[in-house]
């Protein structure tokens, strides 16, 4: 008989484990929901949220971001201009660099997954109870805290 995860889940170290792989079926879930219609990789949503949330970036600040070596970024990048979802543009003050920027085609791609895959979640959130709902909404910042270290 295996043991049940709220047994599991008493250590700290089981906690780890059944957290890492929940969050991890969960991301993988939530990344099947991608619109059929967009081919990207989830690198180049990364790479779209990222310019989303914070706004023009450079490919090295790019890639720091991602955790990713810069020439893999350069081919990100390069392929999500070929596709229309990201603008290349001079830096003002040093000419060795060049921003990156979402196009109003990567807004639009960026805003539809979002809003796809928020469905998503949101119908399987209404198959718990309102308790359950409450203890997510009360661990979502402590999750978030966890993933941005």
């Amino acid at each position: 008989m295996t043991p049940t995860v709220e047994k599991i889940a008493r250590t700290d170290a089981g906690l780890a484990s059944v957290l890492r792989v929940s969050v991890a079926r969960l991301g993988r879930r939530l990344r099947t929901e991608q619109d059929p219609a967009v081919d990207l990789s989830v690198a180049a949503f990364s790479v779209l949220g990222a310019l989303a949330r914070e706004g023009e970036l450079t490919v090295g600040q790019l890639a720091t971001h991602e955790r990713v070596q810069p020439p893999s970024m350069t081919r990100t990048v390069n392929c999500l201009v070929e596709d229309g979802f990201v603008v290349r543009r001079p830096h003002e003050t040093d000419g060795r660099q060049v921003l990156v920027a979402l196009s109003g085609a990567g807004r639009d791609a960026i805003a539809r997954e979002r809003r796809r895959r928020d469905a998503w979640l949101v119908h399987r959130l209404r198959e718990l109870t309102p308790e359950e709902r409450e203890v997510l909404r009360t661990a979502a910042p402590l999750l978030e805290r966890l993933s941005s270290a």
